[in-house]
């Protein structure tokens, strides 16, 4: 929120950049060339916002820091999938300590609330929304890692790259992302029952 408010007041003074984390972080430098020409009531509020990021950003390295010392040998192997994060992997192993108790990873992603409904209709079966049932903290992280995985073709290359980008080709990038993040559920649930890190070649 706070990089987003940064890019939407550079905005206003016809500084304008793409959306990504990254763009924000250059527009922090722009703040400090004196050529710049802002207002200075607009360098001051500015000022205040991209020190109130950099001490996001500091907040956010020590948690991290915090749950790698902490972290539990599943989280460990979690965080080998493309687009898991430390706290997203932590989340999981701490919110599902036997992925046994799942008879199969649809039935994990289905837990998740990350598939469809089905609605029968003369006989045919018309796949609707995601249910969004189970937990909805987990299912954010898994659609934010899935939302990283795809907006970057190194990651999308590790997940099976050419299955995503026809998929972009044929719908938006978020139901994309959804998509994505159902099979990122059943990597999961597969590498929690069998205890083996991610493997790329397998999972294209």
């Amino acid at each position: 929120m706070t990089a987003c408010a940064i890019r939407a007041h550079f905005a206003e003074f016809g500084i304008i950049v793409g959306q990504g984390r990254q763009r924000v972080d250059g527009l922090v430098y722009v703040l400090d060339d004196e050529e710049l020409t802002l207002p200075a009531h607009a360098r001051i509020a500015l000022a205040v916002l991209v020190n109130q990021l950099k001490e996001l950003d500091r907040q956010v390295e020590a948690i991290e820091r915090e749950l790698a010392q902490r972290v539990n040998p599943m989280a460990k192997l979690l965080s080998s999938i493309p687009g898991m994060g430390p706290i997203t992997a932590t989340a999981l192993a701490a919110t599902v300590p036997d992925a046994a108790i799942f008879r199969s990873g649809r039935e994990f992603a289905a837990w998740h609330g990350l598939t469809p409904k089905q609605n029968s209709t003369g006989g045919k079966d018309r796949l609707g929304r995601i249910t969004k049932q189970g937990d909805s903290y987990l299912r954010h992280l898994l659609v934010i890692g899935a939302r990283n995985v795809v907006r970057y073709p190194k990651a999308r290359s590790r997940v099976g790259g050419g299955w995503i980008e026809a998929l972009l080709e044929r719908r938006r990038p978020m139901v994309v992302a959804v998509a994505v993040a159902n099979k990122l559920a059943r990597i999961i649930w597969a590498m929690m029952t069998t205890g083996e890190f991610y493997r790329p070649k397998l999972a294209a």
